[in-house]
């Protein structure tokens, strides 16, 4: 691998990055580092254990891979040498196109480990010995009981979305994993939140950790959200009319059952929106093809479970919906996450019917705020019991700040122009 480029000191330079990884730096059209990366990047690719706290979307990939891969060039020897953990396969998936994309220009190769599919194709890829396994616990250690996939010669370990992986029951599993690493290894942890079960992880993982806190409470600044009562029997048709009227160019719809997933997506389709949905019981190859569609723009609405509320980056997002409430304020923060990404802005709405008055008066609890109300002409809810939803509210017909721009206004909430992904014009598409 070439020297390091110290030329400049702006941009990715700064970093005495080798000259073949900022080539795929500057392929992938990153020009100025994001905060977080600019924060962790120097620390990891000095060696040391990293902890960061930070919401998805803020560039955590690029802030772990960066390090790994400079760190693994300089020494060329085959086999898995760092392992990142994640999740779920879509997110899997994704840091393993990201890493590929950003290593394009070296020798370095990479390999993913998820359930769901065959693990034919993915035993051959760890045959060819990738220097960077992606994996999800639960695969990993089938292969690695195998014998098929042996960690003895780990250098480093990213757990990314640890928070999630705890939701999901995979903490003995990390268990069992971290045991087989080598003791001497640098550890990278990543969440967004930190539970109790996730500080003890850390605390007994991390070595004289580099800490970076970029993590909120709530939502980004750079989303616009709000909530609107209405009752359970109409929530479709709300959100039909915001589909059709609210300038909605891409949204995600999320609901709490796989089965409520499904049904939308199919109702919505059948009304002649670009609907697909994202749930548990599809297949890895159903699942992979709506992703796949949803950021190509062959749909314009993805209906899903939880399992896309984390660590999901589709671009361009420019409304996430909960048409049902999640079932924990972080989840609340995690989900509206998808919209309002790499510093552009986004709006989500939360439909709140009366049976929903615990998860708001728990969710503004934790946000520290009330949630502004917005009130659509026709859907009206004069009260929810146990929170007022007419705090503060404007009707549709109002400019408010919180009236919902109509179908072709690109006026953000907060009362300035928003480029509209996908549209130069600002006009509304054909349905």
């Amino acid at each position: 691998m070439s020297a390091p480029l110290t030329n400049s000191p702006t941009g990715f330079d700064r970093f005495g990055l080798h000259s073949s990884i900022l080539r795929g730096v500057l392929a992938e059209g990153f020009v100025e580092p994001r905060p977080i990366q600019v924060d962790t990047i120097p620390a990891a690719m000095a060696g040391r254990d990293v902890l960061g706290l930070a919401q998805t979307g803020t560039g955590k990939t690029a802030a772990f891979a960066l390090p790994l891969l400079h760190r693994l060039g300089r020494e060329q020897r085959r086999g898995p040498r760092a392992l990142v953990l994640a999740p779920t396969r879509e997110l899997a998936t994704q840091i393993h196109t990201e890493i590929r994309s950003l290593a394009r220009f070296t020798k370095l190769q990479t390999a993913t480990v998820f359930g769901g599919v065959s693990a034919h194709g993915q035993i051959q890829a760890l045959r060819r010995h990738p220097e960077i396994v992606v994996a999800c616990p639960g695969r990993l250690l089938d292969l690695m009981g195998r014998g098929v996939l042996h960690l003895g010669g780990v250098e480093s370990v990213v757990l990314d979305e640890a928070d999630h992986m705890f939701d999901m029951g995979f903490l003995p599993d990390l268990r069992r994993i971290l045991a087989a690493l080598p003791s001497k290894r640098q550890n990278l942890l990543f969440s967004a939140t930190m539970p109790a079960e996730i500080r003890a992880l850390a605390d007994g993982l991390l070595r004289n950790p580099h800490v970076v806190e970029l993590a909120r409470p709530g939502p980004a600044s750079t989303i616009a959200h709000v909530l609107v009562a209405v009752r359970e029997d109409r929530k479709r048709d709300l959100l039909e009319r915001i589909l059709t009227e609210d300038g909605c160019e891409s949204a995600i719809v999320f609901t709490r059952t796989k089965h409520r997933a499904r049904r939308l997506a199919q109702q919505l389709d059948r009304a002649g929106h670009r609907a697909v949905g994202l749930q548990g019981n599809m297949s890895q190859s159903q699942r992979t093809r709506a992703m796949q569609g949803f950021r190509k723009r062959l749909f314009d609405v993805l209906v899903a479970t939880d399992i896309a509320a984390r660590g999901i980056d589709v671009q361009g997002v420019s409304h996430v919906i909960n048409f049902d409430v999640p079932n924990t304020p972080d989840a609340y923060t995690h989900r509206i996450g998808r919209t309002g990404r790499a510093e552009c802005e986004g709006q989500a709405l939360t439909f709140v019917t009366r049976d929903d008055t615990a998860w708001l008066r728990a969710t503004e609890r934790k946000l520290g705020n009330p949630i502004p109300r917005r009130t659509v002409e026709g859907f009206e809810v004069e009260r929810i019991e146990g929170g007022d939803m007419r705090r503060p509210s404007r009707r549709t017909g109002g400019r408010g700040r919180n009236a919902p721009t109509r179908a072709g206004d690109t006026t953000h909430p907060r009362g300035h122009k928003r480029r509209i992904p996908g549209s130069a014009s600002g006009r509304p598409r054909r349905r």
